[in-house]
């Protein structure tokens, strides 16, 4: 390991110190060698000529010219060590802060932040490090959060499983089709629960999701309300689709099903009875726009910017007939962000609206102008 010096060199504050003090003395012995070897030859040569010796001129001149000299260099000396040492201390001291808040931060406190003042460099660095760890401990609290409704909803079915296989080991109830359905319908909650989170996990890894390709986003909406429409039917919830003739964007046909799939499931689990569920699409200058709109309760707007976390419900009492794991819009936000899109949720006065853009295919005339040309 390469030395580093003796410790009194290694701080900011010092470095600046030396580096301040050579370069005064620097400055200063070029200015002294000038006053004294040319001035004093211009000197020594001026009191010649009014008549002066040359023993007396420089006797003269080391008695004024060079004290003068000698004490403007300690005295510069010493003034750019003072002010060196100033200005160092004041830039070590938010460095030195930043350094201890780092070490809090890897100690696990994500609450450390560092004052934003001083130079220009230093305030950008703490402005840095403060965004730095203010999303530490966001992904903190969503971990955390993460761990306890996994928890939650892994416990729910186990128990109920549990419950049902003790009961069924003393006999306290019979072995008939409906205890089959009841485990079975707790087994296939567990099923559904481990598809999602592996659908999440491969996403993450980026192998999940295939390459986006150009499609017909109008074709892909219109299957998907077809195949969503008895379960409306059922629950007296009217569900109507605004689309253009067509959209082309570019993304995953088999995650965008999964999008709209759980878009529409997600609107009928909260839409009560005779409400309704709009879906609209829409060609902008910069993508397309898809929007899934129900009328409702609404979200808080608390709510509103965690809806796309995993695990997270609204409907905090975990119902079984209000909700499900709170995995179905992390899927979609991975989803369309994988085809480089974006998410977005809005909620007032009643009426709930969740959209998502997508990258803009080929333009309509685009396409007839190349299938012409084939």
């Amino acid at each position: 390991m390469p030395s580093r010096g003796p410790a009194w060199t290694r701080g900011i504050g010092s470095r600046i110190a030396l580096v301040a003090v050579l370069t005064t003395l620097v400055a200063v012995g070029i200015l002294a060698l000038g006053v004294t070897i040319v001035g004093g030859q211009i000197f020594m040569a001026l009191m010649r000529e009014h008549g002066e010796s040359t023993e007396g001129a420089r006797s003269t001149f080391d008695a004024s010219v060079t004290i003068v000299v000698i004490a403007a260099v300690v005295a510069a000396i010493l003034a750019a060590t003072v002010l060196a040492v100033v200005l160092g201390r004041r830039l070590a001291r938010p460095l030195r802060e930043i350094g201890g808040a780092a070490r809090r931060v890897a100690a696990g406190d994500y609450g450390a932040r560092v004052p934003t003042d001083g130079p220009d460099e230093v305030a950008g660095l703490a402005v840095s490090f403060n965004q730095m760890a203010e999303a530490l401990e966001e992904q903190e609290r969503m971990r955390r959060d993460f761990i306890a409704n996994a928890a939650h909803e892994l416990r729910t079915p186990l128990t109920n499983l549990q419950g049902y296989l003790e009961a069924l080991r003393d006999g306290v109830i019979q072995a008939d089709a409906a205890t089959y359905e009841s485990l079975y319908e707790e087994a296939d909650r567990l099923v559904r629960l481990s598809r999602s989170l592996d659908t999440l996990a491969a996403g993450d890894a980026g192998s999940h999701w295939s390459a986006p390709v150009e499609l017909d986003l109008v074709g892909a909406i219109a299957a998907a309300v077809e195949l969503a429409g008895p379960g409306f039917d059922r629950a007296a919830i009217r569900l109507e689709a605004n689309l253009p003739e067509r959209l082309v964007v570019r993304a995953d046909p088999d995650g965008l099903a999964q999008v709209f799939g759980n878009l529409l499931q997600n609107a009928l689990r909260y839409t009560p009875p005779g409400g309704s569920v709009s879906v609209h699409a829409e060609r902008r200058p910069d993508g397309v726009i898809v929007s899934v709109s129900n009328t409702g309760e609404g979200i808080p707007a608390a709510d509103q910017a965690h809806v796309f976390e995993r695990f997270y419900r609204v409907e905090k009492s975990r119902d079984r007939g209000r909700g499900g794991a709170g995995i179905g819009l992390a899927i979609v936000q991975q989803v369309i962000e994988a085809a480089g899109g974006r998410v977005g949720v809005e909620s007032v006065d009643g009426l709930t609206r969740f959209w998502f853009s997508l990258p803009p295919g080929p333009e309509p005339d685009q396409l007839g102008v190349a299938a012409g040309a084939d």
